[in-house]
């Protein structure tokens, strides 16, 4: 998480990339950009925004040397002063024309930026900004001759969120630069994020938070729902988030205790991780940190709603992680040979 408020351009280009997977050509420039005012106040914001709301941060490797990381040593290289610009946002450009190896990466503009006073906690560093901008939209521009107006169209970026992007902060901690990341285009997941930047995340509270979370929603989509209903669902996860509120540090066998009641459920639970840390090639940390700002974001993905085949949707609040239990009760009825629920409520709000 960054702020702008006091953060300048210091160096811009744009280029082309191309595929070379459908043999098209890149098309660089010789000169960074020369901004007027009005063009500066909106590409400035609209390059910084994305990241002004990220709570996860990455960090660059490489299977044998980090120095063999080419994002990292053009960022490091720019840093320090070690290389031209214009020079090296080529050679970034290349470097990402390079990863097309499938006709479904896009061709685009890429904007490459050096900022300074980007606000990272609480000092003030400079950055390396990559995006790729992928994707068009049409607008109507009129304009007026010989006394009457008239209209074409034509095609531009959209000022509202950037395709790709990434931030390069001039910092590190114990694992290297800290990186921020956006990909709104998702259709190669591995290509912006694996393949050209080589990034990953970090051995901290955040992706531990992260992890522990989404193995929880996971497992109450995969587990609970099918095989216990939606009321234990929504049970499980609204007890989740608030152990993960209560506790500034998680104890998974602390946590196993307090939100299951049944043992036969914990098993499965346990089951669960081991092959959910296989198939996702993550570690569920015994014990971690937790990191609120990740529970905030994590929180919001929760969704808590009894869904039933007769049209009518029942919604927990994930913030009351006794109210289930206390007030919704499930049964069958014998008559009309089908699953109820009964609600206890003192008045309708």
């Amino acid at each position: 998480m960054i702020k702008r408020q006091k953060a300048s351009i210091k160096n811009c280009i744009i280029h082309k990339v191309g595929n070379k997977f459908n043999d098209t050509k890149n098309a660089f420039s010789d000169d960074a950009i020369h901004f007027d005012e009005v063009t500066y106040n909106l590409m400035l914001p609209y390059l910084l925004k994305p990241f002004v709301s990220a709570t996860e941060s990455y960090r660059f490797h490489h299977h044998s040397d980090i120095g063999l990381n080419e994002i990292n040593t053009y960022s490091e290289k720019l840093f320090k002063d070690e290389i031209d610009f214009v020079e090296a946002s080529k050679h970034v450009v290349t470097h990402l024309y390079e990863q097309s190896n499938s006709a479904q990466i896009k061709t685009g503009d890429v904007v490459i930026c050096h900022f300074e006073n980007i606000q990272y906690e609480d000092y003030f560093t400079d950055a390396i900004g990559i995006y790729k901008i992928e994707n068009k939209t049409e607008f109507f521009q009129t304009y007026l001759e010989k006394g009457n107006y008239d209209i074409f169209v034509q095609k531009g970026i959209q000022t509202k969120k950037v395709d790709k992007g990434c931030l390069i902060l001039n910092t590190s901690d114990m694992e290297g630069k800290i990186v921020f990341s956006v990909d709104n285009n998702t259709y190669d997941t591995q290509y912006w994020i694996m393949s050209f930047l080589k990034i990953k995340y970090p051995d901290d509270s955040n992706q531990h938070t992260k992890n522990c979370i989404e193995l929880c929603r996971e497992f109450s989509k995969d587990v609970l729902q099918p095989n216990f209903g939606g009321q234990e669902q929504n049970n499980f996860l609204a007890k989740t988030v608030d152990f993960f509120k209560e506790n500034e540090i998680v104890n998974i066998e602390t946590f196993k205790e307090e939100v299951f009641e049944e043992e036969d459920q914990i098993q499965l639970f346990e089951d669960y991780k081991k092959q959910y840390e296989y198939e996702n090639q993550v570690l569920i940390r015994n014990q971690f940190d937790v990191s609120e700002r990740v529970l905030k974001k994590q929180k919001q993905k929760i969704r808590t709603e009894i869904k039933l085949d007769t049209n009518i949707q029942i919604k927990l609040d994930v913030d009351a992680p006794d109210a289930s239990a206390e007030y919704l009760e499930r049964g069958y009825d014998e008559e009309k040979k089908m699953h109820f629920y009964k609600v206890f409520f003192n008045e309708e709000g």
